[in-house]
């Protein structure tokens, strides 16, 4: 028998004027509101309690904050009129400092810093005068004590221990070590004429080390582990898969295949770390080419978790290149497929907070849970709890749950700890309704992560991830009101100025990193924010799935694909506009100076935005800065000359020319060793369409920026010299040629081709290049170039027996005087006097790099090059070069 229902009056609230008031009305509702309801104490205020006209915008003389519980978009809440709480902002800042000074510092001064702060903070709460600023005061100071004492700690643990010790020797010892990071592969690093191996680096404790006499320790000590990617048989991607020999998208490695907590032994060469600051006591060099040798399984939690990301990667399997890279990395931090190309892109657009496990994406996941952040804690809210029945208690603990597997799937590293600590933090607070109360919570989470941990305290990542969510709390709220007072639509406005606001306080610090300032950072974040929250929903979704039903987690996927290629075609695309950055100095004066250079534009568009014709003409501006149409960028910087002929790239040290072969064409003679720099250059030449790509030789510094050549353009084929030497960037030249259908030819000597007014002919290397060669550089691809009038003779890097082979040849009668010689091997001494003077250049340019440790050009080289009469130039000190004219009018322009 069902108990009769007693109708219980609910009270109507009443509308109270308080204009003019300036004391905040009380915050609970009507007396005998029943809990829960509109009018109980903690819970959002009714709409129209106390408030004015909606349509004014404003609120006790104040501007409307963002939306609140029911009220319309932008309204603020009457609670949120007080000053932000910034009492644990200066103890939370001065543990950060103690902590980041103090991991290095020498014991006995952390000691008395520590001591002496906590007699000062002792004696200011014994003293009678505990009022302020005595209390604030000592808070401050215990801080810092405990922070500092935490930091010298482990500071004193990384320094001390047999580990740091053998390798201060540079000694060779057996360890016992367990895996604390997923492990990744770093891409190889072009340093002279070849690139350093592909490199697999992972974190590790070492928990017991065995020296050279044979005695045992046991310790717990981070250390770094490099296993060369060579020796453990890494093949190339497959053909297609956006991944080229030697990146990320290389998986054959047993290496590559370790999950957290595994224990390996290993025999390394044990080394001091290069640069202080990370919590990293020696580097770890892996000797011998075999598999890893496991004494440990990996744990219960990280099989599981490991079998979790391993069904999201086989979810995206069938995605495009873009979402297959991109969408484990955006909902579980794997970034495995990510290619260099599109990391670049990433860093160009100032998005590789994308790329990576941030407390966006937990926010976004625990919003789906528990509903829109301001019902969350009333009983109308809307998340997937309510619907399923779940009481608040429980909503809590299954939350709480959540934070652990998201924290164990992500991998427990710092960057995840602290995502998972302010997402919750601040998600939490926004659930109460008090926004004002978000940034003392930020401040907590710094003070206790900085306590807990305090190597986060000299982390970039740590950094800005403060910055961003300190921006998205104190300036963003200002900025959108002052946006929306200028009849900019609420959520529009509240986007723009979010995404203004963090760009303004992180890019000093993204200066610093990069030595570049994006100018296409605010739109591409947000055009991209649009397909976060989708992508991130649908990729977690796709992830749970994945173990109960592949289809199922298959056709999430590539549901979540969608939004994740339009992420990927946004940055990709900002990154190919040629006035997408600038560089800029990259030190902390630097960042100074940027962070001076951005205050003084915001005190600027704030006078800009009260004239609209100003406005308008502004922004017009910036997108001609950042379009930089060809026809109005050559009028204002005089680049690329009108009529230029050939132009050589300032790549440092390295080759990258180009022919102008028509109207936004251009053939391009090798490909230097930065795709970046080879990419900028093309873009300011205005070249889109390359009918070849001659590579000399298969040195790095010629090849490795290959990529950067092929970005957003048409390729029609790539020529190569016939000694694939050194064999692994041969291999890669044909991996990335295969993987966008690009034939590749052979030069030999004798070949004669013909574009429009350009015609070349190759004089070396002959048939058999193996037999006539020396090395690489012997058995460079040669080539003499008519363009009109002009005759270019390109050497590539040729050396003395090959150039004395080419005078005695029969096509030496075509070498004498021609108008521009491209300097053999960056201007080496290792030149034939001979050829030289039979050439007898007209004007002789020398690519290579700023202080480059080869001392090219080498000045006797320069010295015989104007003793025959020419005028010698250099990237190294003019920068990029062009060539125009002909005959009598030939002519050069420096960049």
């Amino acid at each position: 028998m069902s108990t009769p229902r007693t109708a219980v009056p609910v009270p109507v609230p009443v509308r109270v004027p308080w204009h003019g008031r300036r004391s905040r009305p009380p915050s609970g509702g009507p007396p005998g509101g029943p809990p829960g309801s509109a009018g109980s104490a903690g819970s959002a205020e009714p709409v129209g309690l106390g408030r004015p006209d909606p349509g004014s915008g404003l609120r006790d003389g104040r501007a409307a904050g963002p939306p609140v519980g029911g009220g319309r978009l932008g309204e603020a809440h009457p609670r949120q009129r007080n000053p932000s709480d910034l009492r644990l902002v200066p103890p939370a800042l001065g543990a950060w400092a103690a902590a980041a000074w103090a991991l290095d510092a020498p014991p006995g001064w952390v000691t008395g810093v520590a001591l002496g702060c906590a007699l000062a903070a002792g004696g200011l709460l014994l003293s009678r005068r505990t009022a302020w600023p005595a209390v604030p005061l000592a808070a401050v100071l215990l801080c810092v004590a405990a922070a500092a004492t935490s930091a010298g700690l482990h500071g004193a643990d990384l320094r001390r221990g047999p580990v740091p010790e053998l390798a201060r020797h540079f000694a060779t010892a057996t360890a016992e070590v367990d895996i604390t990071s997923d492990p990744r592969l770093v891409r190889p690093k072009v340093v002279g004429d070849h690139a350093a191996p592909a490199t697999v680096l992972l974190h590790a404790d070492v928990r017991r080390l065995t020296r050279p006499d044979g005695t045992t320790a046991a310790t717990r000590t981070p250390v770094l582990l490099l296993v060369d990617a060579r020796s453990h048989r890494i093949a190339p991607a497959p053909a297609g898969t956006g991944a080229g020999p030697g990146t990320n998208g290389d998986r054959r490695s047993p290496w590559l295949e370790l999950l957290p907590s595994t224990r390996l032994k290993v025999v390394a060469r044990l080394a001091p770390p290069l640069s202080g600051g990370d919590r990293v006591a020696a580097v770890l060099r892996v000797r011998g080419k075999g598999p890893p040798e496991t004494v440990g399984a990996p744990s219960a939690p990280q099989r599981w978790a490991g079998h979790l990301r391993a069904g999201l990667r086989e979810a995206t399997a069938g995605l495009g290149p873009d979402p297959r890279a991109l969408l484990p990395g955006l909902v579980v931090g794997d970034t495995a497929r990510v290619t260099p190309e599109l990391d670049e892109a990433f860093k160009a657009t100032d998005l590789t907070h994308l790329l990576a496990v941030s407390g966006g994406n937990f926010t976004l996941l625990l919003a789906l849970f528990l509903g829109p952040p301001g019902l969350a804690q009333r009983a109308e809210r809307r998340g997937l709890a309510p619907r399923l029945g779940i009481s608040l208690r429980g909503t809590a603990l299954l939350g709480a749950a959540l934070t652990l597997g998201f924290v164990v799937v992500c991998r427990p590293d710092p960057s995840v700890l602290r995502a998972a600590a302010c997402g919750g933090i601040a998600l939490l607070a926004l659930a109460t309704g008090r926004r004002r109360s978000l940034l003392p919570a930020l401040a907590a989470a710094v003070l206790l992560l900085v306590l807990y941990d305090p190597w986060l305290a000299r982390g970039y990542g740590f950094l800005l991830s403060v910055l961003a969510t300190g921006a998205l709390l104190t300036l963003a709220p200002r900025w959108s009101a002052a946006l929306r007072r200028r009849g900019v639509p609420a959520r529009p406005a509240e986007a723009l100025a979010a995404a203004a606001a963090a760009q303004a306080l992180c890019a000093p610090v993204v200066a610093v990193l990069s030595a570049r300032v994006s100018l296409v950072a605010v739109p591409c974040n947000l055009l991209a924010e649009f397909a976060v929250a989708p992508a991130t929903v649908l990729g977690f979704a796709a992830l749970a799935a994945a173990p109960v039903s592949m289809p199922l987690a298959e056709l999430l996927a590539r549901c979540a694909g969608w939004p994740a290629g339009w992420i990927a075609g946004i940055a990709r695309t900002g990154a190919s506009l040629p006035g997408a950055g600038v560089d800029w100095p990259g030190s902390w004066t630097g960042a100074a100076l940027l962070a001076l250079a951005t205050a003084g534009a915001v005190l600027v568009g704030r006078r800009i935005l009260r004239r609209p014709w100003l406005a308008a003409a502004t922004a017009l501006l910036l997108v001609l800065v950042v379009l930089r149409p060809p026809p109005l960028t050559r009028v204002i910087t005089g680049w690329p000359p009108p009529g230029w002929r050939y132009a050589m790239c300032d790549v440092g040290q390295g080759d990258a020319t180009v022919l102008a072969a028509g109207e936004g064409a251009g053939i391009v003679i090798d490909a230097g060793p930065d795709p970046a720099l080879v990419d900028r250059c093309l873009r300011a030449l205005g070249i889109s369409r390359v009918p070849l790509v001659v590579l000399t030789h298969f040195h790095a510094d010629h090849v490795a920026g290959l990529p950067g050549v092929l970005r957003g353009r048409e390729v029609g084929a790539i020529e190569t010299t016939g000694l694939e030497d050194p064999a692994e960037q041969a291999r890669s030249v044909r991996a990335r040629a295969a993987a966008r259908h690009i034939p590749v030819i052979r030069a030999v000597a004798g070949e004669r081709r013909r574009t429009g007014t350009l015609t070349w002919q190759v004089l070396w290397p002959p048939p058999d290049p193996v037999s006539h060669s020396e090395g690489p550089n012997d058995a460079s691809v040669t080539l003499l170039v008519r363009s009109g009038g002009l005759r270019l003779l390109l050497l590539g890097d040729l050396e003395p027996p090959s150039q004395q082979a080419l005078l005695a040849s029969p096509i030496a009668g075509q070498l004498d005087k021609v108008d521009v010689l491209k300097v053999a091997h960056h201007g080496s001494a290792y030149q034939d006097a001979s050829l030289l003077h039979r050439v007898a250049p007209r004007l002789a340019l020398i690519s290579c790099g700023e202080d480059n440790p080869y001392g090219h050009p080498a000045p006797g080289t320069v010295a015989a090059l104007e003793a025959e009469g020419a005028r010698v130039l250099r990237t190294d000190r003019d920068g990029a070069i062009a060539v125009t004219g002909e005959g009598a009018r030939l002519g050069v322009v420096r960049n």
